[in-house]
């Protein structure tokens, strides 16, 4: 089922219009918030993903993160020169490099759940929980998850 038509398209009616605003609003918050940790949202998801175990290698947080090669390159840059992270390559293939969170790295990391769900929590205050759970089913289900 089709649900644009080029005669029925404008730009500030489309969803990716407004999924476009939601994500900057959201990360303007975020990063807002996260200025006393001394990063950004995006460098929070890195920091979260290696904590967390989810991935251990920039191409592996590229693919999670939806972030292109290049920016991550210059992201785990900044975020080793502010002493968050180490790389190091993997024995088995010198191709591979390994990241690793500093114990400085971990200490951001613990503190970004006193941070963020604020900003979350702020930005969802007039959802029920019905409303928030078919909210994240939704864009589940737009993302084709």
């Amino acid at each position: 089922m089709d649900h644009y038509t080029k005669e029925s398209f404008s730009t500030g009616a489309s969803i990716g219009f407004s999924i476009n605003k939601a994500r900057n609003v959201m990360v303007s918050e975020m990063d807002s918030a996260l200025k006393d940790l001394d990063i950004t949202t995006q460098q929070m998801g890195i920091l979260l993903s290696l904590q967390r175990g989810i991935a251990g290698t920039p191409f592996e947080l590229s693919k999670l993160l939806g972030i292109d090669t290049g920016l991550m390159t210059r992201m785990l840059d900044k975020l080793e020169t502010k002493g968050l992270l180490e790389r190091s390559r993997n024995l088995e293939d010198r191709r591979v490099v390994n990241l690793t969170l500093t114990k400085k790295g971990l200490e951001v990391a613990d503190k970004v759940p006193n941070v963020a769900p604020t900003v979350l929590n702020a930005r969802l205050k007039h959802f029920t929980k019905e409303e928030f759970k078919e909210f994240g089913r939704l864009l589940n289900k737009f993302l084709g998850d």
